[in-house]
């Protein structure tokens, strides 16, 4: 089956069966970032920006998307929103892994772009279905939220707030 998407700005055809997964066509054409995890779609390491919303690919077979814009975990790397996402992680102590690095970053990314302050409880509901090995669900909160606050009122700022808290 031919299935046309657009894969980080390309139009691209991919050619597979239609139940096979997106998340083992992305690997196979080299997106490394697409990391083969649960396959219960709960871990993270899967996760993609599917019209610009997080998903696991190894749930989404194949057949069902057509034309669907899709974007990687190494193409988003470019945007101010991962530096945004990271820095925030970096300033609550999250030492990436790389294991479940797009789950977590997509699922910031989904509360970034909300243009409003959530609260925890709004971030934990979004982030309970990730099971992140490399940090604890309190310090990933932490993490969403400083970045939020970065968006808001910019790095510096923040850096210089959290130093003087210390």
């Amino acid at each position: 089956m031919n299935v046309p998407i657009i894969l980080n700005g390309n139009k691209t055809i991919l050619d597979a069966p239609a139940d096979e997964t997106l998340m083992s066509v992305l690997r196979r054409i080299g997106c490394s970032s697409v990391k083969c995890g649960c396959k219960q779609g709960s871990c993270g390491s899967c996760t993609v920006l599917l019209n610009d919303n997080p998903v696991a690919t190894c749930k989404i077979p194949l057949g069902i998307i057509q034309n669907d814009d899709i974007v990687t975990l190494e193409y988003f790397e470019r945007t101010k929103e991962y530096s945004i996402i990271t820095k925030g992680f970096e300033l609550a102590g999250i030492k990436l892994c790389g294991l479940c690095n797009s789950g977590k970053i997509f699922c910031a990314y989904q509360l970034l772009k909300m243009n409003k302050i959530p609260s925890r409880s709004e971030i934990r509901e979004q982030v309970r279905s990730l099971a992140p090995c490399c940090t604890d669900l309190n310090t990933l909160i932490n993490g969403i939220m400083i970045a939020i606050d970065i968006r808001d009122h910019g790095v510096e700022r923040v850096t210089k707030r959290l130093e003087r808290n210390k």
